[in-house]
């Protein structure tokens, strides 16, 4: 959704199932975590960096994070500061997109994106002594990273897993078994769309511990989605979590504006596609993340309406998540108003 009238506007506004979780400053792509009994967001920080708009997300100038801490998800979201500025990472000239963040043996890591001199997208980590930071970078990119939206899940077994990449802007249809081409676009309609990345982090958490894999999304048929099913296919924004024993993939399908999901069996997939999660959002992008936090489910999305409908002017908000007796998560519609209905995703 975007370029709605003013009318419409206040109409959804007014319709809204949340508000954001801040209203100071302009927060968006939220990865919420429980660390030590409370909630952190680790959101991007929008600005109005007064960039041209184009099909690279230029206009999307963000140069820092901030980190929210919540109590509870009724409670204050309490902006923490400046956790990370892109003038103290010694590689990254520009464009903090998407953060997350993970917790290990009581040290934390933040994990970015940002470009290089030379234009191309990496993924850093920096380490600090809290949840809020703040996070000393590492002098150089993860080797062998690329693309944006770096997410990490941590299994119960120790093993942590980054999944990361987004197509358009984020460029990773310009990489082929993790070689860079710059003459690369996107696959033809009917073949397999590209999926996300995903490669398992060493013990220190700074290092890929192998080489990144693309994951397979698999229709109801067992076959790839393929990149002309746009309503369907992966776009961007990964984040993974476990529900009941099994793994749950969810993504943005970019330009159709809807996040959805894919369950599988395993942290490097396959996953089959399951549903929607999230209707349209006011403002082009839409971005998520899922979290528990006693015993309750949570969705972290975003959307432009405090901006009105500036869609690099966006505010992070929250509402609860439902799944049926089947696993299967319920449909949230951001601006219904009330309680989504109790009816598996479609």
């Amino acid at each position: 959704m975007s370029d709605e009238p003013a009318s419409d506007l206040h109409m959804l506004a007014s319709q809204a199932i949340s508000q954001p979780l801040v209203t100071h400053i302009y927060t968006a792509d939220p990865s919420a975590h429980v660390f030590e009994g409370r909630i952190y967001v680790y959101p991007s920080h929008d600005i109005d960096a007064g960039v041209p708009f184009d099909d690279e997300g230029s206009h999307f100038g963000m140069e820092d994070y901030h980190v929210l801490r919540m109590d509870s998800p009724d409670g204050e979201a309490v902006d923490c500061g400046v956790a990370l500025h892109v003038k103290d990472v010694p590689w990254a000239e520009r464009q903090m997109w998407a953060p997350d963040a993970a917790c290990k043996d009581g040290k934390y890591f933040l994990y970015f994106p940002a470009k290089r001199a030379d234009g191309r997208f990496q993924i850093g980590v920096a380490t600090g002594d809290g949840p809020a930071g703040p996070f000393a970078p590492e002098p150089e990119p993860i080797e062998g990273s690329y693309s944006i939206d770096p997410a990490v899940f941590s299994d119960g077994d120790g093993a942590s897993y980054l999944y990361f990449g987004g197509i358009w802007g984020g460029q990773l249809q310009k990489y082929r078994d993790n070689v860079y081409d710059p003459a690369h676009g996107e696959p033809a309609d009917d073949a397999p769309a590209l999926g996300p990345r995903v490669a398992r982090l060493s013990d220190d958490m700074k290092r890929f511990a192998e080489a990144p894999r693309e994951i397979a999304i698999l229709d109801e048929a067992g076959q790839p989605l393929r990149a002309g099913d746009h309503a369907r296919r992966y776009f961007e924004g990964p984040w993974v979590h476990r529900y009941r024993g099994r793994y749950y993939l969810s993504y943005s399908t970019g330009n159709t504006h809807f996040i959805c999901y894919a369950v599988g069996d395993n942290p490097y997939g396959p996953f089959t596609y399951q549903g929607k999660i999230l209707t349209p959002v006011v403002g082009w992008t839409t971005h998520h993340s899922i979290c528990e936090f006693q015993g309750r489910w949570y969705l972290f999305y975003h959307d432009a309406l405090l901006s009105g409908g500036v869609t690099h002017l966006r505010s992070v908000k929250m509402t609860e998540l439902h799944y049926d007796e089947h696993g299967r998560i319920i449909t949230i519609r951001p601006y219904a108003n009330r309680r989504p209905a109790a009816r598996a995703a479609e």
